[in-house]
Formats: structure tokens, sequence, C-alpha cells
């Protein structure tokens, strides 16, 4: 019997392990009554119904028997009781700070702005995400061991990138570089790592699975953020991504390419790669090779709505993201007409003040999509593809659904997402209650 170390639990969790094994019904228990399910999957509502949480899994739906005097009963008053949101594309290092906090901030400073942030991410309704990008590993385990709350990570560690790729932020009188220079402060943070050769690009693979990265991230093509990298070109060679390939694969895990040209994914799928992030600037015949071929698509709602202003005007940045803009429509079109498995993500970096859209970015998939479809992008689907990771998975259980035996991450709704999807882009407001792991972080209904 797996043991759930909870700060509120610890000492009589301890206690119990001296005293002898420790048995399910011993494990704290929720009883929600009078909630109608959105399980994650389906169209529509459950009727009214009870879901007994049991330690971190949900145990039963449907008729629960009499609780126990120490059973947590919550009486949900009708509301919608849904699975916790998933972010599949994140940068859980990457909000609060700014660029230059980045590069020259104290290390201490920017830790503690990551954390603040985490909780910020959680108390959102998304209890789950997928950091593409950071060295997130210790932030990871600090919520892990309830040190600070937050959502659970799925690591990606520095993204892999190449000389003048998306991810190299050296100074251009750092080059040329060669064994007499060291790492840039980029990579000693562990945000990105420059690799030009395929044996490279084995050893900074495997340096981030020996970190505990849940799966890798390359930088395929040009960037919006980054100064040396222009959207159209291809950066690593197809020797470099299938030594990737292959190290991510004798690892049991997957390679994630970021990519947005016809060219750049199409190198990647040639190569192996199982998910391409973006893809905003593909053409139709690539996106229906994706179909064929069962490549995942992790795309992001990138709308002048959050995204325009972020760079100065006129600058190479401001160009590129306006390219990418114009061709989130198009892709989400390709998306709806080939049916192309696609997660839900949204990439925000150094702002604060988008985070915290975070839910209205995903309300914005209304512009394609029905509320039940966008629930499922954000819950099911992305659950699923967090499941490519295998046993390199840092949380073993079935994510992104309500069903018996799941993890117990769940969110209690003021008002039914399914006819009303607006209600996710005020979480303050509409979100009563956010459990974790069967850990309730938020609770309105509480006297």
């Amino acid at each position: 019997m797996k043991v759930v170390w909870r700060p509120q639990v610890l000492f009589v969790a301890l206690s119990m392990a001296f005293a002898g094994t420790v048995h399910a019904q011993d494990e704290p228990e929720t009883l929600f009554r009078n909630v109608r399910i959105f399980d994650g999957r389906g169209d529509a509502l459950s009727g009214p119904t009870s879901l007994l949480v049991r330690g971190n899994l949900i145990a039963e739906i449907g008729d629960v028997a009499m609780p126990g005097n120490e059973t947590t009963v919550i009486d949900g008053g009708g509301r919608v009781l849904m699975p916790g949101l998933i972010d599949a594309h994140w940068h859980t290092m990457l909000i609060r700070q700014t660029p230059e906090q980045m590069l020259f901030g104290d290390v201490g400073f920017v830790n503690l702005l990551a954390g603040a942030e985490a909780t910020a991410t959680l108390m959102r309704g998304f209890t789950t995400v997928r950091d593409m990008g950071g060295p997130s590993f210790g932030l990871k385990q600090a919520i892990d061991a309830g040190v600070i709350p937050g959502p659970r990570i799925w690591p990606s560690g520095a993204m892999i990138t190449v000389t003048s790729g998306h991810g190299d932020f050296r100074p251009l009188s750092d080059l040329p570089r060669d064994a007499s220079r060291p790492l840039s402060r980029v990579e000693e943070l562990g945000g990105a790592m420059v690799a030009d050769n395929p044996d490279m690009v084995r050893q900074r693979v495997r340096e981030q699975l020996m970190l505990g990265a849940s799966q890798i991230k390359l930088t395929g093509g040009g960037g919006v953020a980054s100064p040396h990298s222009p959207l159209d070109v291809s950066t690593f060679t197809s020797e470099e991504l299938m030594a990737a390939v292959e190290a991510a694969s004798n690892w049991g895990t997957y390679v994630a390419v970021h990519a947005y040209t016809t060219e750049a994914v199409r190198l990647a799928i040639d190569a192996g790669v199982k998910v391409i992030e973006h893809a905003h600037l593909i053409d139709d015949e690539t996106a229906r090779l994706m179909v064929e071929k069962d490549i995942w698509l992790s795309a992001q709602p990138i709308l002048p709505e959050f995204f325009g202003g972020m760079f100065p005007p006129g600058s190479s940045q401001a160009e590129k993201a306006g390219e990418v803009m114009e061709g989130t429509d198009h892709l989400y079109g390709m998306v709806k007409a080939h049916n192309i498995k696609t997660a839900f993500g949204t990439d925000v970096l150094f702002s604060e003040a988008m985070a915290r859209r975070q839910g209205e970015m995903l309300v914005s998939l209304k512009s394609w999509f029905t509320p039940a479809e966008i629930l499922r992008q954000a819950t099911s689907t992305n659950g699923e593809l967090l499941a490519l990771s295998g046993l390199r998975s840092p949380y073993q259980g079935r994510l992104g659904v309500i069903e018996a035996g799941a993890l117990a991450d769940l969110l209690l709704v003021d008002g039914n997402p399914l006819e009303n999807i607006d209600l996710l882009a005020d979480p303050e407001r509409n979100l009563i209650l956010i459990m974790k792991d069967g850990q309730i972080y938020k609770d309105d209904l509480a006297p």
C-alpha cells in the first residue's frame, strides 16, 4: 500500500508505518454529495450523484455508503465536479522573472518567484503542467514534498538547442565557442543547452533524463523570443534529431520538438519525433501527414489579445510574433478539418499578468471548438499526452478523468462549463473548490 505523504497527515502516517501496514480504510476520505460530474471524456454531465475520494484516488462514484465519522463531507449543491485542468506547454521557472533577471539576477529570488507563481497556477485550477523548458526539478521537488502548494510538474529540464537556435541567448561577444569557453549563463542555470552534433545531443538528452526529465524538448526551428533565430530556419540536422529520439526512446520516453514551419515539422517527423509544439505555420499537407503518422500536436492560442504588444514595435521579435499570430486561425482550422490529436497549452513567458489569464486562454478556444471539446483538450486529452512518458512519468495514475481509480485532482465549478465555458476565465470567482492529489487547497463552501 502506497503511503500518501501530505504535510497534514505526515505524523499520523509515520506512526502507522511503525505500528504496521497502512490500510486503505486508514487513509483520509472526502465525500462529495449532490454533484453533477463532467468525467473529462463525454459531452454531457451526469445526474446528481456522489463521489468518494480515499487517499489520493477516486474510490467510488454513485451510491456511496454512509461515511465514517472521520470522512470530510462536501455538499456540492448541484454544482459541476470536473477533473483538474492540465496545461501541456508551461514554463514554471520563466513566468514572473524578466529576461534580465533570468540572465543576471539572483537565483534565490528567481526561485521564490517561481514558487509563488506555482501556487497561483494551482489556484487557477491547473493541477498539472507539462514544463517545456527550464530548471524546474527543484520546484517540482518542493511541491511534491508539500513545502509549497503547486501543480504536478512533468519536467523537460533544459530545452536543447543549437548555436544560434531558439534558446541560445548568448551575446555575440561569446562567439566563437570552443573548448576553452565555459557554459553560458542560461546553460549554467539549466534553462537551455547548446548541442551542435549528434554525440553532444545524446549527451545533453541523457543529462536531462538523469536529472529527472519526463520528456525531452528540442528547438527544431526558429522562435519568437530568441534574438538570433529567424522563424523560417530549421536548426537540428536529421542525424541530430534521430540521436535525441534514440536516447529518449532508450529511456522509454519521447522527444517533443518546437517547430513552426512545414520544413522544421517534417524534419522532426522523419526523425521519429512524437510530439510537435506549435506548428502555427505548417501547410495542409503536413497537417494530414501528422494524422497519418499518429503525431501529437501541442498547440497554443497565440492571439493578439494575449501576445500582442509583448515585444517592442518594429523589433524582430514583434514581427515574428505577428506572423505566428496570423497562423493561429489556420492551424486550428486544420485541427478541426483533419482531427489532429491536439493538446492544449499556453506557452506564457516573462509575464505574470499574462499568466493570470491562463483560464482566458483556454476559453479563447471557443472560436474553433465546442465547450465539451475545449474541456476534453485540457483534461483527458492532455492526460493521454502525459502518459506518453511511460515509466518516466513522475506520477503514476490516470489524470484528466473522473473514474474509479483515477488520481483525485478535482474542481468544483459554480455553474455549468458545458453551457458557459466563460466560467473558467474567472477561476477566483467560479472555482469553488480545488483538490489536488486528494488534498483540498481551496474551499469556498467551508464555513
